[in-house]
């Protein structure tokens, strides 16, 4: 697998986590502020982990359909690099969150089937990066994060999406060289994958997967 695939761990809550992620390989670092994740952390200690960020990691805040007021909160609390929606944020709220923070945005996309595929390209006009992940089941609480893989094949070839793009769900240090093979993704996402439980991150699950990705 080529090595120049780039690693992002997100919900990290810990500073040991966070560095672990680091120190491994990893280009960018998540956090999470949804408050029905397990995830989920407050701004003030979103703050003192990203100051802790190394240079050259990307600091990437996962939110879901949240306001201005919230955002506005988060933008000037914690030093970003990057916003993730992860909702259902239109095209439209895409260019406005982009426009009203000046940060990049990388827009979250639920894939189940080929139906599916059309709003990739319409996200691909408006955000910077996409991430394409497994379509949460109708029940669910949590619209990433689930540790659900979908079809691969669906994105087999389609590499001429102008946008980076970063591939997420269900996605292990035991089957992410094969994902990367089928959908010839250049990035990838981790977070239930390297937990011990729920929100809690494990060290050598996360160096473990960093390196296998990298390999």
């Amino acid at each position: 697998m080529p090595s120049d695939i780039r690693i992002k761990i997100c919900g990290l809550s810990t500073p040991e986590t966070v560095a672990a992620a680091a120190e491994s390989g990893a280009a960018y670092v998540g956090f999470v502020f949804f408050p029905k994740s397990p995830r989920n952390i407050d701004l003030a200690t979103a703050r003192e982990l990203a100051l802790d960020v190394p240079n050259g990691v990307a600091k990437v805040a996962l939110t879901v359909n949240a306001n201005d007021v919230f955002l506005d909160q988060l933008a000037d609390t914690v030093p970003l690099d990057m916003l993730q929606l992860h909702g259902a944020e239109t095209p439209e709220r895409v260019l406005a969150v982009k426009a009203r923070y000046g940060l990049p945005v990388m827009k979250a996309i639920g894939i189940a089937d080929k139906g599916d595929l059309p709003q990739i390209e319409a996200y691909e006009a408006v955000a910077d990066q996409l991430l394409i992940d497994a379509k949460p089941p109708k029940q669910a609480v949590l619209p990433g994060g689930n540790g659900l893989a979908f079809d691969w094949t669906l994105l087999a070839g389609r590499k001429y999406w102008q946008r980076p793009w970063m591939l997420a769900g269900g996605l292990s240090a035991v089957n992410v060289a094969e994902a990367v093979q089928r959908t010839g993704a250049r990035q990838v996402d981790i977070s239930s994958g390297v937990e011990s439980a729920p929100g809690v991150k494990d060290i050598k699950l996360i160096q473990d997967f960093i390196a296998a990705a990298l390999a």
